[in-house]
């Protein structure tokens, strides 16, 4: 495991590139890249991006901004959900395999998710803020089909930059630690969001906010 540090530091490597997806994401190009997992450098992950395209017949620059896309987002969780393992009102779920929940917080088990503030959102950062769980339902609802779908609780860190590149808040892993251990530290489970997304079940949600 990378500290945190290093990890920063090889996230802040993709910044020199723009942030596009060519493709919606599908599990069939992402079962081509899912070295992302075992990958912690950059530099080793540019010629393996080059042995995929040759392996598996693809474009080059969709495969290439698909992949770095992938690898970007995976390490900064990686970095978020370690961030709250090591603080002490938090306890890390032992079973690596359940995708639903991460950690649990006075008692709460939590997923988290690190998201920039999305572009098709049609309020304002003002608006959002003032009814997070108009933006929670949003973001419940417009959340990726993938393999982390899920309608059960979860902590929303959202990035927002006032210069609009949002995305590249994600390897501010410094400052977002600053942000995380704050919100935990003053967690109240009665400002959490309760939405009724399944039957039978309601779903805490809280948002985090890291602007800058």
């Amino acid at each position: 495991m990378l500290c945190l540090t290093d990890i920063e530091i090889e996230l802040k490597k993709r910044l020199a590139y723009k942030y596009v997806w060519y493709r919606k994401q599908n599990d069939l190009w992402d079962s081509y890249s899912n070295f992302i997992y075992q990958t912690k450098y950059w530099d080793a992950l540019i010629p393996q991006i080059a042995k995929g395209v040759s392996d598996n017949q693809l474009d080059k620059k969709e495969f290439f901004y698909y992949t770095i896309n992938r690898w970007y987002n995976f390490w900064s969780a990686v970095a978020v959900e370690f961030i709250f393992s090591e603080l002490p009102q938090v306890v890390p779920q032992k079973n690596r395999k359940d995708r639903l929940v991460d950690f649990a917080l006075q008692g709460i088990k939590f997923d988290h998710k690190t998201t920039r503030f999305p572009n098709r959102y049609k309020h304002s950062l003002n608006y959002a803020k003032n009814n997070p769980k108009d933006l929670i339902q949003w973001l419940y609802t417009h959340q990726s089909n993938q393999q982390r779908r899920h309608f059960d609780n979860r902590l929303f860190i959202v990035v927002y930059a006032n210069n609009g590149e949002h995305w590249k808040l994600k390897s501010e892993i410094s400052w977002l630690k600053d942000i995380i251990s704050t919100y935990v530290t003053k967690f109240d489970d009665a400002k959490l969001t309760k939405l009724q997304l399944q039957p039978h079940k309601v779903t805490y949600a809280g948002l985090i906010w890291a602007i800058k």
